[in-house]
C-alpha cells in the first residue's frame, strides 16, 4: 500500500481508513468513466477535486500491451506527473492526498485529492478571436511565450502530456489577478492522468503534444504569426534556423492538427 496525506486529511483521517473515507466523499461529479471518477467536494470549508480508481480490468491491460502502450493502472501516474511538474517549476495541481492499495493491477484501488484551482477559466474558453484582439499584440505574445516555455520545459525534461489541449490550461480569473498583465496571471496545467515521464521525451510524443496544442490554438483564434512566435520561443533559436533544419517536423504538426480538426467534425465535437 502507498499512502500520502497532507493537512487537513492527515489529521482528520489519522485513525480512520483513508480508502473508505475517500469512497464515501460526496460532491459534484464531473466525470464518471466507470473505473475512474472525478468529483469536486468541500472539506473543512475548502474545495478539492478527488479522482478515484477501482481498476481497469485485465481486458484493458491486455489491449494496451497489444498496442505496445503502457497501461494507466490508477492514480499514481498522475501523482508522479504532478510531482515532476512541480519540481520543474511548472504550475499545476497541489496534491493533498494520494493512496494506492492492492497487488492485482487489474482491480487496484487508488485515489488522488488535489486542491481546487478556483476561480479559473480554461484557455480554450478564455481565448477567442474577440478576446485575443482585445489583448493587443504585446499581451497576446506574452501568453504565447508562456505556453511555449511550459511546453519546452516539460518536453526537455522527459514529460509529455498526451492530451495537450488549451482546455487543460487554467488561467486565474480571480479579483486578485484581474488587473495583472497576462504575463503575471497564474496558469496551471492540469489533467495529467495519461502523462508520461522518461529521461527524454521521444520526438513522436513531442509531435503528439504540439499537434494537439496547435489544433486547439487554431480553433481559439490564434493566427499564423502567433504560431511562428510559439515556434521561435519553443526552440530558443532563430525562426529561420528552425524552419531550415526542421521544417518537416513542423509541417507534419500542421497536417496532424488538420486531421484532429476533421476528426472533431466527424465525432460532432464542433462544426
Amino acid at each position: 500500500m502507498k499512502l500520502f496525506l497532507a493537512e487537513p486529511f492527515a489529521t482528520k483521517w489519522q485513525h480512520l481508513d483513508p480508502f473508505k473515507e475517500v469512497f464515501m466523499l460526496s460532491g459534484e461529479t464531473f466525470r464518471d468513466m466507470g473505473d475512474r471518477c472525478t468529483s469536486r467536494f468541500e472539506f473543512d470549508g475548502k474545495a478539492y477535486f478527488v479522482k478515484t480508481h477501482t481498476g481497469v480490468g485485465w481486458i484493458e491491460i491486455l489491449k494496451n500491451f497489444i498496442c505496445l502502450r503502457r497501461p494507466i493502472l490508477g492514480a499514481e501516474n498522475e501523482y508522479q506527473a504532478i510531482v515532476s511538474l512541480s519540481e520543474l517549476g511548472v504550475q499545476t495541481m497541489t496534491v493533498k492526498a494520494f493512496g494506492s492499495n492492492g497487488w492485482n493491477p487489474a482491480n487496484r484501488k487508488s485515489f488522488l485529492i488535489t486542491e481546487a484551482i478556483e476561480p479559473t477559466q480554461a484557455l480554450d474558453e478564455y481565448c477567442n478571436s474577440e478576446s485575443l484582439a482585445n489583448m493587443g499584440p504585446f499581451q497576446k505574445r506574452s501568453l504565447i511565450r508562456r505556453l511555449a516555455k511550459i511546453s519546452r520545459t516539460i518536453h526537455e525534461n522527459g514529460v509529455n502530456h498526451r492530451d495537450y489541449y488549451l482546455c487543460h490550461f487554467l488561467i486565474s480569473v480571480s479579483d486578485q489577478h484581474s488587473k495583472d498583465p497576462i504575463a503575471k496571471k497564474p496558469i496551471s496545467l492540469i489533467d495529467l492522468h495519461r502523462a508520461q515521464i522518461r529521461k527524454r521525451t521521444p520526438r513522436r510524443w513531442r509531435h503528439k503534444d504540439l499537434s494537439a496544442l496547435y489544433y486547439s490554438a487554431n480553433r481559439a483564434g490564434f493566427d499564423q504569426r502567433d504560431i511562428l512566435c510559439f515556434v521561435r520561443e519553443y526552440k530558443q533559436i532563430s525562426l529561420r534556423e528552425t524552419l531550415k533544419n526542421d521544417s518537416g517536423f513542423w509541417k507534419s504538426i500542421v497536417i496532424e492538427a488538420k486531421s484532429l480538426h476533421h476528426k472533431g467534425i466527424r465525432k460532432g465535437y464542433h462544426s
